[in-house]
């Protein structure tokens, strides 16, 4: 098997054992479970909790001390099994804290995988700005089967739904609902990723630090000199602003469109029974986004592919805001849905490869985790908390969330961060910076 087919494979493992259940979560909690607004923002922490710290200190493991691939696979084969537990788990307390654990194993996998295929494409001597886009869109490949396989056997699909006895084979096998589906199909993916990526080529560390180096330098915590530098650390203040944008779409896209079932005319509507399927149109749409990129960074430059990403989070929260059921509203909805892939995938791949390019190569995997400490950790704390006050106090009424209001705040506060972005983050444009990345 080739090196860019075998890296394509692992792409697409990546994010299907996240896509199972990360869109449905909000619904998992609220609809199923029924648990509180507090209750769910406080699982749905978890992610930014465990990515404040663990892409860094895995970054500066695989930069110091232990194979990459290695690294990967024993977190990956970790995180599966978390999975499995977790869908049994019915107290929202013991949920969190489990979860919690799960993303600790998971979150520094998506750092690590980006310089997982860095490294070996560069090893192999493949240009990395044009064979990496189409790799990863695999990934987001991989997340869409996910959304869909678990619509379809965790809801509007159900096999119970339809009275065969099938499904209550597959109730009596993996508990008591199929909505815990997700976890299962995600926990198998997972293992089954961690056992593959032994096979990989080796990535040993790079061990470039002196022995007689200062001790700081031999854990990896030069990455965090980054944050000294006042143009870095304006690029990660910028990361984290993002990062609550990207944590506020996962958390209420999906229970944005299945809350539609209050409205009676709209209770049976398309957008209700195949919420999810809606919301994966946002995938598919970042499959066309990432093998744009290329185009767009030698044209453009990271700067301004970044800038055109968070105004595509201002159309995409500000369609979401008029979006309906049916005929216009519903295209605002699609429309929606195909910008959140420019939206993620310019600032997401383009990020990346920013910090791929002005950073050492001793400590670029610890750079990395450094970047996805921003966006995922703080950035996601920042999302889920402040929002979670916000739509409980604001824009709640009588159980009834305002989705208007919501979205409507969510867009200015994007054209706030984009704007802020654009006139304090000075970065001139320099072909050479972008070329410099492939080899």
């Amino acid at each position: 098997m080739s090196i860019k087919l075998r890296l394509t494979a692992m792409s697409f493992m990546q994010f299907f054992v996240w896509g199972a259940w990360l869109t449905t979560l909000g619904t998992y909690g609220f609809v199923f479970k029924k648990w509180s607004g507090q209750e769910f923002g406080a699982v749905f922490s978890t992610l930014g909790i465990a990515s404040i710290f663990m892409p860094a200190l895995m970054g500066i493991i695989a930069d110091r001390w232990m194979n990459l691939e290695k690294l990967y696979g024993v977190l990956h084969i970790l995180y599966g099994a978390t999975l499995f537990v977790l869908a049994g788990t019915d107290n929202p307390v013991t949920f969190f804290w489990i979860l919690l654990g799960g993303m600790c194993f998971y979150m520094p996998t998506i750092s690590l995988s980006n310089a997982l295929s860095y490294k070996i494409l560069k090893d192999n001597d493949y240009d990395v700005i044009k064979v990496f886009p189409p790799i990863r869109v695999w990934g987001t490949i991989g997340f869409i089967v996910a959304m869909w396989i678990t619509n379809l056997f965790s809801d509007t699909f159900s096999p119970l739904r339809f009275g065969i006895d099938l499904g209550t084979k597959f109730a009596s096998i993996f508990g008591n609902s199929l909505n815990a589906n997700q976890f299962y199909f995600a926990g198998i993916g997972a293992i089954l990723l961690g056992l593959y990526s032994f096979s990989l080529p080796k990535c040993p560390p790079m061990k470039l630090i002196d022995k007689d180096a200062p001790l700081s330098k031999k854990l990896g915590l030069d990455a965090f000199r980054l944050l000294g530098d006042s143009k870095m650390a304006l690029f990660f203040f910028f990361s984290m602003f993002l990062g609550a944008a990207l944590q506020l779409t996962n958390m209420y896209g999906d229970t944005y469109l299945k809350d539609f079932k209050n409205i009676p005319e709209y209770a049976d509507s398309v957008v209700v029974r195949y919420s999810t399927m809606i919301v994966s149109i946002s995938q598919i749409s970042e499959t066309l986004f990432i093998l744009a990129i290329p185009f767009f960074l030698k044209r453009f430059g990271i700067k301004n592919v970044i800038l055109i990403s968070m105004f595509a989070w201002v159309l995409r929260f500000g369609f979401f805001a008029f979006g309906a059921p049916e005929s216009f509203g519903l295209f605002l909805i699609v429309l929606s849905n195909i910008i959140y892939g420019m939206a993620f995938d310019f600032f997401n791949i383009s990020g990346s490869l920013f910090v791929e390019t002005t950073t050492d190569s001793k400590i670029r995997s610890s750079a990395q985790g450094v970047f996805m400490m921003m966006t995922n950790g703080f950035g996601a704390i920042l999302g889920s908390s402040i929002s979670g006050y916000v739509i409980q106090n604001y824009f709640t009424v009588n159980g009834l969330k305002d989705w208007h209001g919501i979205w409507f705040s969510f867009a200015v506060y994007a054209l706030v961060v984009a704007v802020a972005f654009a006139v304090l983050f000075k970065h001139k444009h320099d072909p050479a910076d972008v070329a410099e990345v492939a080899h």
